[in-house]
């Protein structure tokens, strides 16, 4: 454990809280929850533009979902929560079988409450990626949180920081993989980011089996306001 903390911390990455904490509080995790503008890219919109995501974010993902799946047997649930309208959002859902999509929400809690109830997971059995403001009154109840780094904002860090709301800040910025940064510190947590590789890299009968699984999983997009 103690030689990735370091490798994080060699990259930029700050330990808000002691890392033995995000260990002890990963064993209860059962989700992984994402902000998606500034968390899987840089945040920027235009007319022509739309919000998009990286491939060495996602394959960080699946194989966080996998090393989840080498550790306790079960798939845990992934959710997109964001507050604009992310088309795309949706699109990387679909193809990699997260379980929800909440978009349009300005005030994230009422999608987490409707992901807690639809899932049965408790908030500390969430872990939450974020970047801003917006997503503050969810993150403070996650069971763990890791903030997107943004040279921008050092007074939110701060604020995170003193308020004790993130146990994460990423060394990357979005739009630079900081998703993938999250994915492979929680794997090098486990102590299984080795062998979880080794088995992808196989393509072993255990990680067949664990594609078969998230396969059958039905994306469920809920779009605030609409029924």
């Amino acid at each position: 454990m103690n030689r990735t903390v370091d490798v994080f911390r060699s990259i930029g990455g700050v330990f808000l809280t002691p890392e033995s904490t995000i260990v002890q509080n990963l064993k209860n995790i059962k989700a992984y929850v994402f902000d998606w503008d500034g968390v899987f890219n840089d945040g920027v919109k235009s007319q022509d533009r739309g919000s998009a995501y990286s491939e060495p974010d996602s394959m960080g993902l699946n194989m966080l979902r996998y090393n989840h799946w080498r550790l306790t047997g079960t798939l845990p649930y992934v959710a997109v929560i964001s507050g604009a309208n992310n088309p795309t959002a949706i699109d990387l859902a679909k193809r990699e079988n997260f379980h929800a999509v909440y978009l349009g929400f300005a005030h994230k809690i009422k999608a987490f409450e409707q992901f807690t109830a639809t899932y049965g997971v408790g908030f500390s059995e969430i872990a939450f990626a974020f970047d801003d403001i917006l997503d503050l009154s969810s993150a403070q109840q996650c069971g763990l949180t890791f903030c997107v780094r943004r040279e921008a904002s050092p007074l939110f860090q701060a604020f995170i920081q003193e308020k004790q709301i993130g146990n994460y800040l990423t060394g990357q910025v979005g739009g630079n993989h900081a998703v993938r940064e999250i994915s492979e510190l929680l794997m090098g947590l486990t102590g299984e980011y080795n062998t979880t590789i080794q088995s992808r890299m196989e393509f072993s009968a255990d990680y067949q089996q664990y594609l078969a699984t998230k396969k059958e999983i039905a994306t469920q997009v809920v779009i605030f306001g609409e029924k």
